[in-house]
């Protein structure tokens, strides 16, 4: 038997990414080595998303541009990357070839939690993203109406987490304090 080189294994698991995210239209991440697949979001996930989009495009600096499903590569290692909501990065991604952000470039990401996939929004991305450096990553909960705003990276995890529930404003740390309105987001189950 022959064990294939580190760089082969890892090149084949992001090929099976690529075909099961083909054959099944499912969203696939490689997240610390695994793969993850995640359904087709619900309605009431889409509208959350594009509500929050909705307000970001206007309201982002010029150089910037909110981005739905960009994956973002792990620092040093594009063979771990995940593939948030939303994404800000600047403008020129939009038009480059790239189909993995560089973590540096990344304002912003929102996930919404999804009823089959919870574990992994909560928890799993968190500490992806703030082991990335992301600088901020919201989290929507349309499960119970809560949101997450967690900041301030540093060595692998966020030092700063803000709660908060639908008709809260959120004020977003970077992006020049956007502030961002959640009573119109919808919830599950209504």
């Amino acid at each position: 038997m022959t064990l294939a080189h580190p760089e082969q294994q890892m090149t084949s698991l992001r090929q099976t990414a690529e075909l099961a995210e083909q054959a099944t239209g499912f969203r696939v991440e490689i997240i610390r080595g695994v793969l993850m697949m995640s359904p087709s979001p619900r309605g009431a996930h889409a509208g959350t998303i594009n509500r929050i989009y909705d307000q970001l495009r206007p309201a982002v600096p010029h150089h910037l541009e909110p981005f739905q499903m960009v994956s973002v590569a792990m620092p040093d290692d594009d063979s771990d990357y995940a593939t948030p909501d939303l994404a800000v990065l600047p403008e020129a991604f939009g038009e480059s070839d790239d189909w993995l952000a560089d973590p540096a470039d990344v304002e912003l990401v929102v996930e919404v939690v999804s009823t089959s996939n919870s574990l992994k929004d909560t928890v799993t991305m968190v500490e992806w993203y703030a082991a990335a450096g992301l600088p901020v990553y919201l989290l929507v909960d349309p499960r119970n109406g809560t949101w997450l705003l967690y900041s301030d990276p540093e060595k692998g995890a966020y030092r700063t987490v803000l709660p908060g529930k639908y008709g809260e404003d959120i004020t977003l740390p970077t992006l020049d304090g956007l502030t961002l309105t959640t009573d119109r987001l919808p919830r599950y189950g209504r």
